[in-house]
């Protein structure tokens, strides 16, 4: 379905980028932060392996609605042949990277110190089921062909885990009654890509007059919308709750002087002792 207005799908192509480019790059201040301390810890590893379930769901789901034909006529035969696909280059290139992302960050969990961090039994039932109920659905979908039905079942999966993922991690912030080792700056440009990613349904919406593509990518409205509540849950975590703790200019003890009077009568000697730190 071809646009109405030119100014509008500038600006919906332009507001689509630049939430590509907020979100890609939330996922480099973690990465960054694990690099420079050499550890992990302070990150929860549930919310990595629950991400890296949601965002490969994800994937697929934008995929396979924008390459396959099979799947857009689909899409039509459900919610309109004047409906426009609600799934953008951006889409598919934004989620592919977070896969990619994601799994750095779960390699650097392998190789960099973790104390006694590690995946709670809890998490691994939680993948186990999500990926069986996937895989039964598939052969369901493959005998009669309604792909749609199966993106609509993926698109449910990664919705789940973007309601469950962030509450182990706010949850460890509050038990440790700090935010360290969690990268606000992931928060911040995730917060900032949700929002972008509503002005952009939108702007499609005002064009098409019509809000199908709300229904048409829950999926996509849900995950957005949890996410800005979880983005201000940390942030509040971060800025107000447990705000992280001044460290001095100085990482010494400042030095010392003693007056060692009596080595000279006449002049005294400074001595400069410094304190062991």
């Amino acid at each position: 379905m071809a646009w109405n207005s030119v100014p509008l799908h500038i600006t919906y192509e332009v507001v689509g980028w630049l939430v590509f480019t907020l979100w890609s790059i939330s996922f480099y201040p973690q990465v960054i932060l694990n690099y420079r301390r050499k550890s992990v810890v302070g990150l929860n590893f549930d919310f990595e392996v629950l991400n890296l379930t949601k965002h490969t769901c994800y994937l697929i789901y934008n995929a396979s609605l924008y390459f396959s034909s099979t799947v857009q006529k689909q899409y039509k035969d459900k919610y309109g042949q004047d409906e426009m696909i609600p799934v953008a280059a951006n889409d598919v290139a934004f989620s592919s990277h977070a896969v990619l992302l994601t799994a750095f960050t779960i390699f650097q969990i392998a190789i960099y110190e973790r104390r006694n961090q590690k995946v709670s039994k809890i998490a691994c039932g939680i993948l186990f089921v999500a990926w069986s109920l996937a895989g039964i659905c598939f052969f369901i979908a493959l005998s009669n062909h309604h792909w749609l039905w199966l993106l609509s079942i993926l698109s449910g999966i990664q919705v789940f885990m973007t309601v469950i993922k962030y509450l182990p991690q706010a949850v460890m912030n509050f038990e440790r009654k700090s935010t360290e080792g969690w990268s606000i700056g992931n928060i911040l440009l995730d917060f900032s890509g949700s929002i972008g990613n509503y002005c952009q349904m939108v702007i499609q919406s005002i064009d098409q007059g019509s809000w199908a593509n709300f229904l048409g990518d829950i999926g996509k409205l849900m995950i957005s919308l949890v996410s800005v509540l979880y983005n201000i849950l940390f942030m509040v975590q971060h800025y107000i709750l447990y705000r992280p703790k001044k460290v001095s200019n100085s990482e010494t003890v400042p030095p010392k002087v003693v007056n060692q009077s009596n080595m000279s009568p006449n002049k005294p000697v400074v001595k400069i002792v410094e304190d062991s730190v």
